[in-house]
């Protein structure tokens, strides 16, 4: 039986050298198997000519260089068809301008941005059957209008050539021990939660004691101690820049950035994963997308495991497929959010509490900047 082009070219866009099995048990296109893992069905029609997949993305940095250089590339090799990718600003509210403007065929969200999207109806339900069934995929990352799309840390990084330690949150604010200047992100989201870790409260306990006025008080308590010695970032490859530069002796980094610092720019960065910040980003189509059929395919491609893998070790950002870790290296296994050590040391960011309290933690930031 001849191999349907689209399973051939998703085999060698995905880099996998296994034999494929051309011989489904029912009618439909065959399944690619590779060892270890073998990757779903494929979505059986093919996309109309002339379509163009429009992806928003929700990060920049390495996360929008990969998306465009593998995942595109390989969508693009594998159907022939024409797609891209931009940055879009994110809220629930831009998220409802754009999808009622139209344009996007795939768009990258925040839990509670497919959350509500999903609630409103501006959100198409996932067709699991089409992208590998619901089984393919790590359970937190199904959901009905919405499959995971990757996992990111906010870490503590510090240059091991100049820090031979392992600094935690507590060190990166104990000037008298380790002078030396430090960096944060300039935004109230992050810096408060570091600010209560280092403090000592535990993980589990963050976003509960921020709920209550004292907490909150305590958070920006403990950053007056940081004050005189910090600087700000505003992107994340301007965190390690700066560290790179020697302008810090630590700072808070994207896992991306900073696995790109090592691998790229020869740098010898640590991670320190206690403590580190996670967010998880998911793939939804629009409601009504005349695109779904060649997003789907787009959907399939990007969940197979070895492309998962090569995301995972140019962006740092690994996707939820199941067999992932097959076709990773160690050492991208070992920076990934979603290794259990890593995530079980680490905050996951809650989205809600952020959603409830993001403009007014924003406006004390930055009154608290400008004194």
């Amino acid at each position: 039986m001849q191999v349907p082009a689209f399973i051939a070219a998703v085999a060698v866009a995905a880099g996998l050298t296994a034999p494929i099995d051309a011989s489904p048990p029912a009618p439909g296109p065959a399944p690619v198997q590779a060892t270890p893992a073998a990757p779903p069905t494929a979505p059986s029609a093919a996309p109309a000519a002339g379509h163009r997949l429009m992806i928003a993305s929700r990060r920049n940095g390495e996360w929008l260089e990969a998306l465009r250089g593998l995942y595109v590339a390989a969508f693009h090799s594998a159907t022939g068809l024409d797609a891209d990718a931009e940055i879009w600003d994110g809220g629930v509210d831009s998220l409802r301008k754009h999808l009622k403007a139209g344009g996007w065929s795939l768009v990258q969200l925040t839990a509670e941005e497919l959350s509500a999207g999903c609630e409103e109806g501006l959100l198409e339900k996932i067709d699991w059957s089409s992208i590998g069934g619901r089984d393919h995929y790590l359970q937190p990352a199904v959901s009905d209008c919405g499959v995971g799309a990757s996992a990111h840390a906010l870490v503590l990084a510090w240059d091991r050539d100049k820090f031979p330690g392992t600094p935690t949150w507590a060190d990166f604010f104990d000037i008298a021990r380790y002078p030396g200047k430090r960096a944060l992100p300039r935004r109230a989201r992050d810096v408060l939660e570091i600010a209560l870790l280092a403090d000592g409260v535990a993980p589990a306990d963050v976003y509960r004691t921020l709920r209550g006025n004292d907490g909150v008080d305590r958070a920006f308590r403990k950053l007056d101690q940081l004050r005189p010695y910090l600087d700000w970032w505003e992107s994340g490859s301007d965190a390690t820049r700066v560290l790179g530069s020697g302008e810090v002796l630590m700072t808070a980094a994207l896992n991306g950035n900073v696995m790109a610092a090592n691998r790229a720019g020869g740098r010898n960065f640590g991670m320190q994963w206690a403590g580190a910040i996670t967010d998880f980003d998911w793939w939804a189509i629009p409601r009504n997308s005349p695109e779904a059929k060649p997003a789907q395919q787009f959907l399939y491609l990007v969940g197979l495991p070895a492309l998962e893998a090569r995301m995972l070790a140019e962006a740092g950002a690994p996707g939820f497929a199941k067999g992932l870790a097959d076709f990773a290296t160690p050492a991208a296994l070992a920076a990934s959010p979603l290794l259990p050590a890593n995530l079980s040391a680490g905050l996951p960011t809650d989205e809600a509490f952020w959603h409830d309290n993001q403009e007014k933690l924003s406006a004390r930031f930055t009154a608290w900047l400008a004194h």
